[in-house]
């Protein structure tokens, strides 16, 4: 181990020592100002007797395993300080997001860099330590001497995250955000990724996440998190920012969560919604939650059965939100019944002028909206199907169900 490297865990209780080499007290904490330096330790807070005492760094001759050497004994009375972030009280044992690693890990030690700086020594964090090496260094502070417990912990792997990649998830409304969360790089997670992160926060930390990052990353990713986290969260966001959430979703997706919640609740979001999401979700509402009806997605590519091959082509291009998860177009008649389907991928190996309608191989299996969901499993399971059109009545197209949704519901059954 680099003697320019010390653990927090080693910094604590260190003995700190005047200029006549008398000893004043013992490091109690140490803390960071962020607008100041976002790495260098600022103060040192001591304790001495009863009272708390300040050491700012530039107080600081020299800093070993030995104790801490003072060149100036201007010391101070603790006072708190909103613009702090205290190692031990702040970070030691919280929660952080791992950008690089995708997910949420504990703080169990913080590694710190000495730099010798004109006539003083400052502690600038180097990493934040997660694993099993830290755990060991902790719990054998106090046991035997910090020389030795250096030498042992050396077979055990070494487990940290540098901290310019660590993000503090910092939810509570009284103290400041000690260091900005990093919204870009979380947005730029997968959306599962990220629901693993959310999924593994305590509830305020999870709010401080998904308000934190753009309206459109917070809804795919709670369309992967836990149907009953899901309406936890919504609960605990502001009406407005979970509105703006569901309307991102799709309109299944948000008609399904929005039946999670208390009806009170569920009314507020969707009074604050846009008009066009807020009628398409309504009217899924309308349907029970285990039925074709209430399982369905509104959003689909369907057009005339006249229709050519580059019609659908441009019909594609125009509708590049939904190419992820379509794989077939609808055919219609002019009563807007469902008339048939083509696979997306046969569209690539027509010609451009080839009517839809000459591409139709076999009648499309569909179901009503009031089919049950054991019913729709069953055929997805039967004919291996990747979408699954609804119609009404009047046998006109409402809706399709895509294997996704089967997933879902299978997952929510276990």
């Amino acid at each position: 181990m680099a003697d320019t490297l010390l653990f927090l865990t080693e910094l604590l209780g260190l003995k700190v020592y005047d200029l006549k080499g008398r000893t004043i007290g013992v490091v109690k904490d140490a803390a960071l100002v962020p607008v100041v330096d976002p790495a260098r330790i600022d103060r040192y807070l001591i304790g001495a007797g009863n009272t708390w005492l300040t050491v700012r760094f530039d107080q600081i001759r020299s800093i070993s395993l030995d104790g801490i050497e003072l060149g100036d004994e201007q010391l101070t009375p603790y006072h708190s300080d909103e613009s702090m972030l205290r190692m031990v009280r702040d970070l030691m044992d919280q929660q952080i997001i791992d950008a690089h690693g995708r997910k949420v890990v504990r703080v169990t030690d913080v590694t710190y860099e000495i730099r010798r700086i004109n006539h003083h020594v400052a502690l600038y964090v180097l990493e934040v330590d997660v694993g099993l090496r830290s755990v060991f260094r902790r719990l054998m502070q106090g046991v035997m001497p910090r020389g030795w417990i250096r030498r042992l912990q050396g077979p055990i792997a070494p487990n940290s995250i540098r901290w310019e990649f660590c993000n503090i998830i910092e939810p509570d409304p009284m103290r400041r955000l000690r260091l900005n969360l990093s919204p870009a790089q979380l947005e730029k997670m997968h959306p599962a990724d990220l629901a693993d992160i959310v999924e593994e926060l305590p509830p305020q930390g999870r709010e401080a996440v998904l308000t934190s990052i753009d309206s459109e990353s917070a809804a795919e990713a709670l369309s992967e998190i836990d149907p009953e986290i899901q309406a936890s969260i919504l609960e605990s966001l502001e009406t407005e920012k979970a509105a703006d959430i569901l309307e991102e979703m799709s309109p299944d997706e948000a008609a399904d969560v929005l039946q999670e919640l208390e009806e009170e609740t569920s009314e507020e979001i969707l009074d604050e919604m846009e008009s066009d999401p807020k009628e398409e979700v309504q009217e899924l509402l309308e349907y029970g939650e285990h039925t074709a009806g209430g399982m369905m997605n509104t959003e689909y590519v369907a057009l005339p059965k006249e229709a050519t091959v580059a019609e659908a082509i441009a019909s594609l291009r125009g509708s590049s939100d939904l190419v992820d998860s379509l794989n077939a177009i609808f055919l219609i008649d002019a009563s807007e019944r469902l008339a048939g389907a083509v696979p997306v991928a046969r569209l690539f190996v027509a010609s451009d002028r080839q009517k839809l309608a000459d591409l139709v191989t076999e009648d499309a299996v569909f179901v009503t909206a009031k089919e049950k969901e054991a019913r729709v499993t069953g055929l997805f399971d039967k004919y291996n199907l990747l979408s699954l059109p609804v119609v009404n009545a009047q046998h006109r197209l409402i809706g399709v169900i895509t294997a996704d949704d089967i997933i879902s519901v299978l997952r929510a059954s276990r």
